[in-house]
Protein backbone atom coordinates (compact mmCIF):
# COMPACT_ATOMS: atom_id res chain seq x y z
CA UNK A 1 0.00 0.00 0.00
CA UNK A 2 1.35 3.53 -0.88
CA UNK A 3 1.27 6.15 1.83
CA UNK A 4 -1.77 7.78 0.04
CA UNK A 5 -3.56 4.76 -0.42
CA UNK A 6 -6.92 4.07 1.42
CA UNK A 7 -7.47 0.91 2.93
CA UNK A 8 -9.98 -1.20 0.61
CA UNK A 9 -12.09 -1.91 3.28
CA UNK A 10 -12.59 1.90 3.64
CA UNK A 11 -14.82 1.87 0.57
CA UNK A 12 -17.09 -1.06 1.29
CA UNK A 13 -17.82 0.87 4.91
CA UNK A 14 -18.47 3.91 3.39
CA UNK A 15 -21.17 2.61 1.37
CA UNK A 16 -22.55 0.47 4.17
CA UNK A 17 -22.99 3.54 6.22
CA UNK A 18 -23.98 5.84 3.16
CA UNK A 19 -26.89 3.36 2.38
CA UNK A 20 -28.27 4.22 6.06
CA UNK A 21 -27.84 7.41 5.92
CA UNK A 22 -30.34 7.57 2.74
CA UNK A 23 -32.19 4.61 4.29
CA UNK A 24 -32.64 7.42 6.94
CA UNK A 25 -32.94 10.84 5.14
CA UNK A 26 -35.31 9.59 2.21
CA UNK A 27 -38.58 8.61 4.02
CA UNK A 28 -37.90 11.81 6.03
CA UNK A 29 -37.80 14.32 3.30
CA UNK A 30 -41.25 12.55 1.85
CA UNK A 31 -42.43 12.57 5.70
CA UNK A 32 -42.12 16.39 6.04
CA UNK A 33 -42.67 17.25 2.38
CA UNK A 34 -46.15 15.97 2.82
CA UNK A 35 -46.27 18.88 5.05
CA UNK A 36 -45.06 21.30 3.14
CA UNK A 37 -42.84 21.31 0.22
CA UNK A 38 -40.59 23.80 1.24
CA UNK A 39 -39.03 21.33 3.77
CA UNK A 40 -38.31 19.37 0.68
CA UNK A 41 -35.25 21.91 0.35
CA UNK A 42 -33.45 21.74 3.45
CA UNK A 43 -33.47 18.18 4.15
CA UNK A 44 -32.68 17.37 0.00
CA UNK A 45 -29.88 19.61 0.83
CA UNK A 46 -28.23 18.06 3.63
CA UNK A 47 -29.01 14.61 2.28
CA UNK A 48 -26.65 15.45 -1.00
CA UNK A 49 -23.94 17.17 1.43
CA UNK A 50 -23.57 14.02 3.52
CA UNK A 51 -23.66 11.47 0.64
CA UNK A 52 -21.75 14.01 -1.95
CA UNK A 53 -18.45 12.66 -0.45
CA UNK A 54 -15.80 12.29 2.73
CA UNK A 55 -13.82 9.96 3.48
CA UNK A 56 -16.16 8.25 6.24
CA UNK A 57 -12.96 7.64 8.81
CA UNK A 58 -15.09 8.02 11.85
CA UNK A 59 -17.05 5.44 10.62
CA UNK A 60 -13.92 3.18 10.02
CA UNK A 61 -12.69 4.03 13.26
CA UNK A 62 -15.86 3.07 15.27
CA UNK A 63 -16.07 -0.20 13.15
CA UNK A 64 -12.64 -1.60 13.42
CA UNK A 65 -12.50 -0.91 17.52
CA UNK A 66 -15.97 -2.33 17.73
CA UNK A 67 -15.09 -5.78 15.44
CA UNK A 68 -11.65 -5.93 17.19
CA UNK A 69 -13.34 -6.19 20.72
CA UNK A 70 -15.34 -8.81 19.82
CA UNK A 71 -18.29 -7.43 17.82
CA UNK A 72 -20.78 -8.84 15.89
CA UNK A 73 -19.44 -7.24 12.22
CA UNK A 74 -22.90 -7.40 11.02
CA UNK A 75 -24.01 -6.22 13.63
CA UNK A 76 -26.25 -2.85 12.70
CA UNK A 77 -25.45 -1.03 15.19
CA UNK A 78 -22.19 -0.46 14.25
CA UNK A 79 -23.31 1.08 10.86
CA UNK A 80 -25.87 2.87 13.31
CA UNK A 81 -23.07 3.99 14.68
CA UNK A 82 -21.39 5.04 11.72
CA UNK A 83 -23.97 7.21 9.92
CA UNK A 84 -24.70 9.22 13.25
CA UNK A 85 -20.83 9.85 13.31
CA UNK A 86 -21.25 11.01 9.38
CA UNK A 87 -24.43 13.05 10.30
CA UNK A 88 -22.85 14.65 13.21
CA UNK A 89 -19.82 15.75 11.38
CA UNK A 90 -22.13 17.16 8.59
CA UNK A 91 -23.47 19.37 11.51
CA UNK A 92 -20.32 20.30 12.29
CA UNK A 93 -19.37 21.09 8.61
CA UNK A 94 -21.99 23.29 7.85
CA UNK A 95 -21.97 25.36 10.87
CA UNK A 96 -18.11 25.35 10.21
CA UNK A 97 -18.90 26.75 6.64
CA UNK A 98 -21.07 29.40 7.92
CA UNK A 99 -18.31 30.76 10.53
CA UNK A 100 -15.75 30.57 8.23
CA UNK A 101 -17.74 32.34 5.46
CA UNK A 102 -17.03 29.19 3.53
CA UNK A 103 -18.42 28.77 -0.33
CA UNK A 104 -18.41 25.65 -1.11
CA UNK A 105 -17.89 22.41 0.32
CA UNK A 106 -17.57 18.87 -1.47
CA UNK A 107 -18.01 20.46 -4.72
CA UNK A 108 -21.42 22.03 -3.99
CA UNK A 109 -22.29 25.34 -2.92
CA UNK A 110 -21.96 25.61 0.69
CA UNK A 111 -25.60 25.00 2.35
CA UNK A 112 -25.65 28.94 3.24
CA UNK A 113 -25.33 30.08 -0.02
CA UNK A 114 -26.91 28.25 -1.75
CA UNK A 115 -30.05 29.34 0.23
CA UNK A 116 -28.71 32.45 -0.15
CA UNK A 117 -28.81 32.03 -3.83
CA UNK A 118 -32.34 30.85 -4.14
CA UNK A 119 -33.49 34.22 -2.16
CA UNK A 120 -31.61 36.28 -4.51
CA UNK A 121 -33.28 34.54 -7.37
CA UNK A 122 -36.81 34.41 -5.57
CA UNK A 123 -37.13 38.08 -4.89
CA UNK A 124 -37.70 37.14 -1.18
CA UNK A 125 -37.99 39.87 0.97
CA UNK A 126 -34.89 40.88 4.02
CA UNK A 127 -30.70 40.10 3.84
CA UNK A 128 -30.14 37.40 1.83
CA UNK A 129 -26.89 36.35 3.75
CA UNK A 130 -29.01 36.39 7.31
CA UNK A 131 -31.20 34.23 5.57
CA UNK A 132 -28.60 31.79 4.33
CA UNK A 133 -26.84 31.89 7.41
CA UNK A 134 -30.00 30.93 9.60
CA UNK A 135 -31.06 28.09 7.24
CA UNK A 136 -27.66 26.58 7.54
CA UNK A 137 -28.07 26.84 11.33
CA UNK A 138 -30.89 24.91 11.05
CA UNK A 139 -29.88 22.01 8.72
CA UNK A 140 -26.80 21.63 10.96
CA UNK A 141 -28.97 20.90 13.97
CA UNK A 142 -31.37 18.73 11.70
CA UNK A 143 -28.01 16.72 11.07
CA UNK A 144 -27.02 16.67 14.65
CA UNK A 145 -31.22 15.67 15.81
CA UNK A 146 -31.03 12.97 13.02
CA UNK A 147 -27.40 11.58 14.82
CA UNK A 148 -28.97 11.52 18.06
CA UNK A 149 -31.82 9.41 16.45
CA UNK A 150 -29.63 6.86 15.11
CA UNK A 151 -27.91 5.90 18.01
CA UNK A 152 -31.64 5.38 19.90
CA UNK A 153 -30.44 1.76 20.35
CA UNK A 154 -27.01 1.59 21.82
CA UNK A 155 -26.02 1.32 25.39
CA UNK A 156 -25.27 4.10 28.00
CA UNK A 157 -22.39 3.92 27.85
CA UNK A 158 -22.07 4.98 23.85
CA UNK A 159 -24.44 7.87 24.94
CA UNK A 160 -22.14 8.84 27.30
CA UNK A 161 -19.23 8.78 24.96
CA UNK A 162 -21.41 10.44 22.13
CA UNK A 163 -21.74 13.10 24.62
CA UNK A 164 -18.04 13.81 25.45
CA UNK A 165 -17.16 14.15 21.45
CA UNK A 166 -20.14 16.46 20.95
CA UNK A 167 -18.93 18.59 23.64
CA UNK A 168 -15.19 18.56 22.72
CA UNK A 169 -15.53 18.98 19.35
CA UNK A 170 -17.82 22.31 19.91
CA UNK A 171 -15.09 23.10 22.61
CA UNK A 172 -12.38 22.85 20.34
CA UNK A 173 -14.86 24.81 17.49
CA UNK A 174 -14.59 28.02 20.12
CA UNK A 175 -11.39 27.91 20.57
CA UNK A 176 -10.56 27.87 16.89
CA UNK A 177 -12.30 31.21 16.52
CA UNK A 178 -10.98 32.88 19.15
CA UNK A 179 -7.82 31.76 18.07
CA UNK A 180 -8.11 33.15 14.64
CA UNK A 181 -9.74 36.78 15.53
CA UNK A 182 -6.20 36.71 18.33
CA UNK A 183 -4.46 37.32 15.54
CA UNK A 184 -0.56 35.16 15.64
CA UNK A 185 -1.30 31.83 16.93
CA UNK A 186 1.25 29.75 19.48
CA UNK A 187 2.25 26.16 18.65
CA UNK A 188 0.92 25.54 22.36
CA UNK A 189 -2.69 27.00 21.32
CA UNK A 190 -2.61 25.07 18.00
CA UNK A 191 -1.70 21.64 19.53
CA UNK A 192 -4.68 22.44 21.68
CA UNK A 193 -7.14 23.23 18.78
CA UNK A 194 -5.71 19.97 17.20
CA UNK A 195 -6.27 17.87 20.15
CA UNK A 196 -10.52 19.07 20.89
CA UNK A 197 -11.52 20.22 17.23
CA UNK A 198 -10.19 17.58 15.44
CA UNK A 199 -7.99 14.70 17.02
CA UNK A 200 -10.61 13.67 19.67
CA UNK A 201 -13.56 13.93 17.44
CA UNK A 202 -11.86 12.34 14.46
CA UNK A 203 -10.35 9.43 15.74
CA UNK A 204 -10.20 8.96 19.62
CA UNK A 205 -14.03 8.62 20.73
CA UNK A 206 -15.48 6.92 17.24
CA UNK A 207 -12.93 4.66 18.94
CA UNK A 208 -14.28 4.44 22.03
CA UNK A 209 -17.69 4.67 20.60
CA UNK A 210 -17.22 0.98 19.02
CA UNK A 211 -15.59 0.12 22.22
CA UNK A 212 -18.76 1.07 24.42
CA UNK A 213 -20.84 -0.65 21.75
CA UNK A 214 -18.85 -3.63 21.84
CA UNK A 215 -18.73 -3.97 25.85
CA UNK A 216 -15.07 -3.84 25.94
CA UNK A 217 -12.97 -3.40 29.29
CA UNK A 218 -12.10 -0.62 30.57
CA UNK A 219 -8.29 -1.21 30.08
CA UNK A 220 -8.90 -1.06 26.18
CA UNK A 221 -10.24 2.44 26.02
CA UNK A 222 -6.58 4.06 28.04
CA UNK A 223 -4.76 1.81 25.07
CA UNK A 224 -6.56 2.52 22.10
CA UNK A 225 -6.35 6.17 23.15
CA UNK A 226 -2.67 6.25 23.29
CA UNK A 227 -2.97 4.92 19.50
CA UNK A 228 -6.14 7.60 18.46
CA UNK A 229 -4.93 11.09 20.41
CA UNK A 230 -1.41 11.03 18.33
CA UNK A 231 -2.36 10.05 15.69
CA UNK A 232 -5.59 12.43 15.60
CA UNK A 233 -3.27 15.40 16.27
CA UNK A 234 -1.26 13.70 13.21
CA UNK A 235 -4.35 13.71 11.43
CA UNK A 236 -4.90 17.38 12.00
CA UNK A 237 -1.12 18.48 11.41
CA UNK A 238 -1.47 16.46 7.53
CA UNK A 239 -4.76 19.14 7.65
CA UNK A 240 -2.66 22.04 7.82
CA UNK A 241 -0.06 21.39 5.75
CA UNK A 242 -2.63 20.34 2.60
CA UNK A 243 -4.28 23.93 3.58
CA UNK A 244 -1.14 25.43 2.33
CA UNK A 245 0.43 23.38 0.20
CA UNK A 246 -1.79 20.29 -1.12
CA UNK A 247 -3.28 20.44 -4.38
CA UNK A 248 -6.74 22.35 -5.01
CA UNK A 249 -8.18 19.84 -7.49
CA UNK A 250 -7.25 16.87 -4.45
CA UNK A 251 -8.17 18.68 -1.62
CA UNK A 252 -11.17 20.51 -2.87
CA UNK A 253 -10.37 23.91 -1.16
CA UNK A 254 -8.33 27.01 -2.93
CA UNK A 255 -4.71 27.23 -2.03
CA UNK A 256 -4.46 29.88 0.67
CA UNK A 257 -7.51 29.60 2.33
CA UNK A 258 -6.03 28.71 5.88
CA UNK A 259 -4.00 31.86 5.80
CA UNK A 260 -6.38 34.10 4.17
CA UNK A 261 -8.61 32.80 7.50
CA UNK A 262 -5.70 33.23 10.03
CA UNK A 263 -6.32 29.60 11.60
CA UNK A 264 -4.20 28.93 14.27
CA UNK A 265 -2.18 26.40 13.06
CA UNK A 266 1.39 24.80 14.68
CA UNK A 267 2.71 24.96 11.16
CA UNK A 268 2.23 28.92 11.08
CA UNK A 269 3.01 29.29 15.09
CA UNK A 270 6.49 27.55 14.22
CA UNK A 271 6.92 30.24 11.34
CA UNK A 272 6.20 33.74 13.52
CA UNK A 273 8.47 32.10 15.61
CA UNK A 274 11.80 31.37 13.61
CA UNK A 275 10.84 33.83 11.40
CA UNK A 276 13.84 37.30 10.71
CA UNK A 277 12.05 40.54 12.20
CA UNK A 278 11.32 41.62 8.55
CA UNK A 279 9.40 38.31 7.48
CA UNK A 280 7.62 38.15 11.16
CA UNK A 281 6.48 41.89 10.55
CA UNK A 282 4.95 40.89 7.27
CA UNK A 283 3.18 38.10 8.88
CA UNK A 284 1.89 40.50 11.20
CA UNK A 285 0.60 42.63 9.18
CA UNK A 286 -0.96 40.17 6.59
CA UNK A 287 -1.82 36.82 7.84
CA UNK A 288 -5.51 36.45 8.32
CA UNK A 289 -5.87 39.63 5.32
CA UNK A 290 -8.85 38.21 3.16
CA UNK A 291 -7.58 40.49 0.66
CA UNK A 292 -4.57 38.91 0.46
CA UNK A 293 -3.12 38.87 -2.84
CA UNK A 294 -1.78 35.31 -4.95
CA UNK A 295 1.87 37.27 -4.56
CA UNK A 296 1.21 37.64 -0.67
CA UNK A 297 0.17 33.68 -0.60
CA UNK A 298 3.06 32.81 -2.78
CA UNK A 299 5.40 34.58 0.21
CA UNK A 300 3.81 33.27 3.07
CA UNK A 301 4.67 29.26 1.59
CA UNK A 302 7.88 30.48 1.05
CA UNK A 303 8.47 31.44 4.58
CA UNK A 304 6.83 28.34 5.80
CA UNK A 305 9.62 26.90 3.87
CA UNK A 306 12.23 28.63 4.77
CA UNK A 307 11.77 29.02 8.65
CA UNK A 308 12.07 24.81 8.37
CA UNK A 309 7.89 25.01 9.67
CA UNK A 310 7.10 22.77 6.85
CA UNK A 311 9.76 20.30 7.59
CA UNK A 312 9.20 20.26 11.58
CA UNK A 313 5.58 19.86 11.02
CA UNK A 314 6.24 16.77 8.66
CA UNK A 315 8.90 15.65 11.27
CA UNK A 316 5.52 15.51 13.76
CA UNK A 317 3.72 13.71 11.57
CA UNK A 318 5.82 10.99 11.21
CA UNK A 319 6.74 11.17 15.19
CA UNK A 320 3.07 11.07 15.88
CA UNK A 321 2.63 8.14 13.65
CA UNK A 322 5.29 5.97 15.33
CA UNK A 323 3.75 6.80 18.47
CA UNK A 324 0.31 5.38 17.50
CA UNK A 325 1.59 2.87 15.68
CA UNK A 326 3.49 1.40 19.11
CA UNK A 327 0.84 2.04 21.30
CA UNK A 328 -1.34 0.04 18.80
CA UNK A 329 0.86 -3.17 19.29
CA UNK A 330 -0.05 -3.32 22.76
CA UNK A 331 -3.99 -3.48 22.25
CA UNK A 332 -5.69 -6.51 22.90
CA UNK A 333 -7.56 -6.74 19.53
CA UNK A 334 -8.47 -9.04 16.68
CA UNK A 335 -5.63 -9.24 14.05
CA UNK A 336 -7.64 -7.93 11.13
CA UNK A 337 -8.53 -4.96 13.53
CA UNK A 338 -4.74 -4.61 13.72
CA UNK A 339 -3.91 -4.77 10.28
CA UNK A 340 -6.87 -2.19 8.94
CA UNK A 341 -5.75 0.27 12.42
CA UNK A 342 -2.72 0.08 11.18
CA UNK A 343 -3.37 0.68 7.71
CA UNK A 344 -5.88 3.42 8.53
CA UNK A 345 -3.08 5.36 10.61
CA UNK A 346 -0.28 5.26 7.93
CA UNK A 347 -2.90 6.64 5.85
CA UNK A 348 -4.39 9.20 7.88
CA UNK A 349 -0.92 10.68 8.55
CA UNK A 350 0.14 10.63 4.69
CA UNK A 351 -3.00 11.15 2.42
CA UNK A 352 -2.68 13.92 -0.01
CA UNK A 353 -6.59 15.16 0.22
Amino acid sequence: MSTAEAPASLAHLAARVDTRVDALLVPEIERWSTLDPDLALPLGDLRELVLAGGKRLRPAFCYWAFVGSGGDPTDPIVIDAGASLELLHTFALVHDDVMDGSLTRRGLDAIHIGFEKRHRSGGWRGEPRRFGEGVAVLVGDLAFVYADLLLANAPRRAHDVFTDLRLEVNIGQYLDLIGTVRGRPTVDAARRICCYKSGKYTIERPLHLGLALANAPDSAYDTLSRYGMPLGEAFQLRDDLLGVFGDEIETGKPVGVDLREAKPTALVARAFDAARPIDRQFLELRFGAHDLTESEVERMRTLLRTTGAHDAVEADVRRLLHEALDALEKADITAEAHTELTELAVYVAERTS
